[in-house]
């Protein structure tokens, strides 16, 4: 799997919806996806965006680029439970707010703020300390760094 990391504060992919954007910062570029992390303290939650346009659901991808999708979810979850107490995982394509094809993935805890509600409107989000975020980043950028094959 290829990966390409930038700095911290250098700016998105263009083709990035805005409400993505704005709600989450960048980790790096995978091989199909763009990993993202949502600017929700409360909860461990990355998010993959496929770098395809038009792709609005998993569908619009074709086999191949959904099976590299899959090992990128893949990734990210053993990321989330080799660093994190996670007691279910959600992983979901819902669009009904962002169109363009987005996974988030969501480590879940009995005692999480919300749990097991939905993380969408039943708390306020939390946003990170810069500084937390940043050490968060460092970390997965290292873990895929590690994990992942050039």
């Amino acid at each position: 799997m290829k990966i390409f990391i930038k700095n911290f504060d250098e700016n998105y992919n263009c083709d990035l919806d805005n409400q993505l954007k704005s709600d989450s910062f960048f980790i790096a570029n995978l091989e199909l996806s763009t990993l993202l992390l949502n600017n929700d303290a409360n909860y461990p939650w990355l998010i993959l965006v496929p770098r395809i346009k038009f792709a609005y659901d998993l569908i619009d991808l074709e086999l191949n680029n959904q099976h590299i999708l899959l090992n990128e979810i893949n990734l990210c979850t053993k990321f989330l439970k080799e660093n994190f107490v996670v007691d279910k995982l959600n992983i979901a394509s819902l669009g009904n707010v962002v169109r363009q094809l987005h996974v988030h993935i969501i480590a879940r805890q009995k005692n999480d703020l919300t749990f097991p509600k939905p993380v969408w409107g039943n708390a306020l989000v939390k946003q990170y300390q810069i500084n937390q975020a940043q050490d968060l980043i460092n970390k997965i950028q290292q873990f895929l760094i590690t994990n992942t094959k050039s």
